[in-house]
């Protein structure tokens, strides 16, 4: 059922060859959009562009992005790729990027002030290209954080800044990262079909392999109170347990077809919820059976990428395709919904309840923006999201410190970054 791999951690130098080869990612977009620029002029830089981008991404992430000046384009490819030395590449991309794709205001957020204020505490991930993401807080107080594109999981000590990544086995690809109680740190293989452990003592990982071959893609993962992991396989269309004691996995398909199960928590009571991002529903998972609960959400294009639960048993989530907040009261069945400050288009994506206090992001917008909402008021307030030196990247997943504060990521400026909210 499983296999052991004996590795050791890597401190990656962010310049050299390996960081020259690394994905060159400039798109800082997840919806696709039509591009307004279909047809570029040939020049030494846009062959330049077209080289080495649609290595990682089609040139329709570009041309959907906000736009940079020159040193907006060079500091956002710094994240990227190292080019220092080779000026003679590097130069005519910024120069053609700025000319071509200046910045514009077409996906630009409405930003609502408010009395909250926070400040952004930002780590740059080693290994360039990587596409961070998903970072959780481990019990030790260090952060955990995901690498899909690079094959690796990463820590961070957040007090002195150190960081090293680990390798996974061949074409794991994890989507995710989450922290059992004892401190070892799982992942989703989410292209070689694994649920992985990575021993925080010995640092070797156990790889879990699913027992269906149509279970090709562990996503969104989470450990409840029993120690049990609960996970989602979206393109599969499952639900899946993994009892780590006695290593069985047991997977369900989900009701309708085609739901895409995506984010998943757990209540107080034990029970996961879970996120359909490919049809208008909300998921009950008995833990005992894993009979599941379908929940219709009234308008029939929504869909929903993530969900959280509040202190007081709502389940909060977060209408990504209208552009909309949405509460569930599992209690009653009530469902309520806000518009997004920035509109339909807003396309929210990660979500987190923090002191039933509502948190997430416009992933639509050029900044991704962060969104404070408040229940009891119904206001909102947002940031824009900061990638070093400009406003670039989208957050796919967020997750509370134990402090009270909020961990995000950039994932496509690989930052890990910090919310640090006033209280």
């Amino acid at each position: 059922m499983f296999k052991h791999t004996f590795i050791k951690s890597i401190l990656l130098i962010t310049s050299g060859y390996f960081a020259f080869v690394a994905p060159f990612c400039l798109a800082v977009t997840q919806t696709s959009n039509p591009t307004s620029v279909d047809v570029i002029p040939k020049s030494q830089g846009k062959i330049l562009v077209e080289q080495y981008c649609t290595t990682c991404h089609s040139m329709k992430l570009i041309t959907n992005s906000s736009g940079y000046d020159v040193d907006g384009w060079q500091a956002l490819t710094k994240t990227m790729i190292d080019l220092s030395d080779h000026v003679e590449i590097a130069q005519p991309i910024f120069n053609y990027l700025a000319q071509t794709y200046a910045p514009n205001s077409r996906r630009s957020p409405t930003f609502i002030p408010g009395d909250t204020t926070i400040s952004f505490t930002e780590w740059q991930t080693p290994t360039l290209g990587q596409r961070s993401r998903d970072p959780i807080e481990a019990a030790d107080g260090t952060f955990w954080w995901a690498g899909q594109r690079a094959n690796l999981i990463g820590q961070i000590n957040p007090t002195s800044g150190d960081m090293k990544e680990y390798l996974l086995p061949a074409n794991a690809m994890p989507h995710t990262v989450t922290t059992d109680s004892v401190g070892n740190i799982w992942y989703t293989g989410n292209k070689n079909g694994t649920v992985g452990k990575l021993d925080i003592k010995t640092k070797k990982i156990t790889e879990y392999k699913m027992p269906d071959k149509n279970a090709k893609d562990p996503h969104s993962a989470i450990f409840d109170d029993k120690g049990i992991l609960w996970f989602t396989l979206q393109h599969s269309n499952m639900i899946g347990r993994l009892n780590p004691i006695t290593e069985e996995i047991k997977l369900v398909t989900m009701n309708s077809p085609n739901s895409k199960p995506y984010g998943i928590k757990i209540d107080k009571n034990g029970t996961p919820w879970v996120a359909c991002n490919g049809s208008n529903c909300l998921v009950k998972v008995d833990p005992t059976t894993m009979e599941l609960t379908e929940i219709k959400l009234p308008n029939e294009a929504t869909r929903v990428r993530r969900l959280d639960i509040a202190d007081n048993g709502m389940i909060w989530y977060v209408n990504s395709s209208q552009g909309r907040l949405g509460r569930y009261n599992p209690k009653d069945g009530e469902i309520k919904e806000w518009a997004s400050p920035s509109g339909n288009a807003s396309h929210p994506y990660a979500i987190a309840v923090i002191d039933n206090i509502v948190w997430y992001n416009e992933s639509g917008m050029r900044p991704d923006t962060l969104v404070r909402f408040d229940p009891t008021t119904e206001k909102f307030q947002s940031w824009a999201i900061p990638s070093g030196n400009v406003y670039a990247g989208i957050i796919r997943h967020m997750r509370p410190t134990r402090d009270g504060n909020l961990l995000i990521h950039q994932s496509s400026t690989n930052k890990i970054i910090k919310v640090n909210i006033e209280k």
